[in-house]
């Protein structure tokens, strides 16, 4: 009996045994591989990188991709030189001007006939003449420019000069078309440059003079807002109710038929013009101040026309002495600088040397348009080193630089920006001129330099993060890469909200443009 019962009992230890020895592997390696299978899930960005990645060489698919991708801010696009020259025409059309064969400028005066001998024929004569349409195109832009033939720098800012008065009457037009090129590139947010005064500050600048007392430039500033300059912020601002009114209707914004470029917020840098005189400048670097402390629009200022002009150049320290003299009035004020559009030849090595450090430590520069010439800087690693810590953002215009400087490939810094950990985000300059558009700006850089997915996206959350948008940032650490507080725990692909990332996101214009970002790249990436 009880050999029986050490016999069942020794059975029994010998089955569980030999269950726990034949299952036990089993189930260990079910528990390892869902373990495993929840470590390597891949996330939805995780996905959409990885189908970048499988596209890479083919242009046309990573072209589609890029095109659909949320792409941020861009913010380094001047006004004039975002509108295609078919545009222009139309409008020089409608306001009846005539061109000038011989030099494909735009003229007020009494037209020709449309015979092709006739020198000044009015521009609706190009609707039924080929020749004529595609000669103002290609004076009008970089289109059939041949390198080889003719300077891209010189035939670029010649444009300006030719298209000119196709603007007048017609701002709102042109706003409505920034804001549907950069709604067809998945842009949330444009900072225009714009000299929205046309040449009035410039004029009441010549006015007053260049007197400059012993104090420097404050009893200067004094005279300038005495002798009207309040006048004439409040003439810009109703300009600008008045055009971007007539932007809301040409894209039926508020109606059932709004498009798409109706989401774009886009706020204005006044677009101070360097190459005048050292009068007219200060009068315009003294109204973009005043522009961003009484209109929200404007968030800021910035100085254009070719860095390498005789003015510009010469004229560069003053510059920015009046800005850091200025800047002390209006301490809210930000500022973005074109700095180091220059490449070895178009000015002596010398001219090289200083520009972005000025602008950022005189200027006080908080973002460097450009930057090309970054290395001939006196010590540019240590420059490199100083923006990285300070947080200043580069705009690249890669297409712009190429067409403008010649520079490309190997030759551009962007590379070495992005090594040495300066911030940086693609951006358009001209796209209108230039014939392109931000997602061909993504297109070049991908192809070029080999950025990942993973590149694309930060420079995209870096452009919204160092625009000048009013409020407070939706990451805590100014580099993108930890949320608020408030948001941490929210997820941009869910529908909900909390209610304390909702009060950030309600009280900040800045936090609410990112917030639609990260749902848009939430969206986006969940498709893969």
């Amino acid at each position: 009996m009880e050999g029986g019962f050490v016999m069942r009992r020794l059975a029994l230890a010998t089955f569980c045994f030999l269950t726990l020895v034949v299952w036990a592997p089993v189930a260990s390696g079910q528990a390892r591989a869902q373990a495993s299978a929840n470590i390597a899930a891949p996330t939805s960005e995780a996905k959409a990188a990885k189908y970048m990645e499988s596209v890479r060489r083919q242009p046309g698919l990573l072209l589609a991709f890029l095109q659909k991708m949320p792409k941020g801010g861009d913010l380094h696009v001047h006004l004039y030189g975002a509108i295609y020259a078919e545009s222009m025409i139309d409008w020089a059309s409608e306001g009846a001007l005539c061109v000038d064969r011989s030099t494909s400028k735009l003229i007020h005066a009494a037209c020709d006939s449309c015979e092709p001998y006739k020198n000044k024929p009015s521009v609706r004569c190009a609707y039924q003449d080929p020749v004529l349409y595609g000669q103002l195109v290609d004076a009008w832009s970089m289109r059939n420019w041949h390198r080889e033939e003719e300077s891209g720098h010189d035939h670029f800012f010649a444009t300006f000069d030719k298209f000119g008065p196709a603007f007048d009457q017609h701002i709102g037009e042109a706003l409505a078309e920034v804001a549907s090129r950069a709604a067809a590139d998945h842009l949330q947010y444009v900072e225009l440059m714009h000299t929205a005064d046309g040449a009035q500050a410039a004029n009441l600048g010549s006015k007053v003079g260049w007197d400059i007392p012993s104090d420097g430039f404050s009893q200067l500033r004094d005279k300038l807002l005495a002798g009207g300059m309040a006048d004439l912020v409040a003439s810009v601002r109703r300009q600008l109710d008045a055009d971007e009114a007539r932007k809301k209707e040409v894209l039926h914004c508020g109606t059932a038929q709004a498009a798409a470029g109706c989401d774009v917020t886009i706020h204005y840098l006044y677009q101070v013009l360097r190459g005048l005189p050292r009068e007219q400048v200060f009068a315009q670097i003294l109204l973009g101040f005043e522009l961003s402390k009484a209109d929200p629009r404007f968030v800021g200022l910035n100085l254009v026309m070719p860095e390498d002009y005789y003015v510009p150049m010469h004229d560069f320290e003053l510059h920015m002495r009046i800005i850091e003299a200025l800047h002390k009035f209006y301490p809210a004020t930000h500022v973005s600088l074109h700095a180091d559009e220059l490449w070895m030849g178009l000015v002596p090595p010398e001219g090289m040397r200083f520009h972005i450090r000025e602008s950022i430590e005189r200027g006080g520069a908080e973002r460097i348009g450009h930057g090309v010439a970054v290395m001939s800087e006196d010590d540019p690693l240590g420059l490199l080193r100083e923006m990285a810590k300070k947080n200043v953002l580069v705009e690249i215009c890669l297409t712009s630089n190429d067409v403008i400087l010649g520079v490309s490939g190997d030759r551009h810094p962007l590379p070495v920006y992005m090594n040495y950990k300066v911030p940086v985000a693609l951006a358009t300059d001209d796209e209108g001129v230039s014939r392109s558009d931000l997602t061909h700006e993504y297109l070049r850089a991908v192809e070029t330099y080999g950025l990942s997915y993973g590149d694309l996206k930060r420079m995209a959350r870096a452009s919204l993060e160092h625009s000048f948008i009013p409020g407070d940032s939706l990451w805590s650490d100014g580099r993108e890469s930890r949320r608020a507080a408030a948001c941490e725990d929210d997820k941009a692909a869910e529908d909900r909200v909390s209610p304390k990332c909702q009060k950030l996101i309600g009280a900040s214009e800045r936090a609410r443009v990112q917030w639609q970002l990260e749902r848009a790249l939430a969206a986006f990436e969940n498709k893969f």
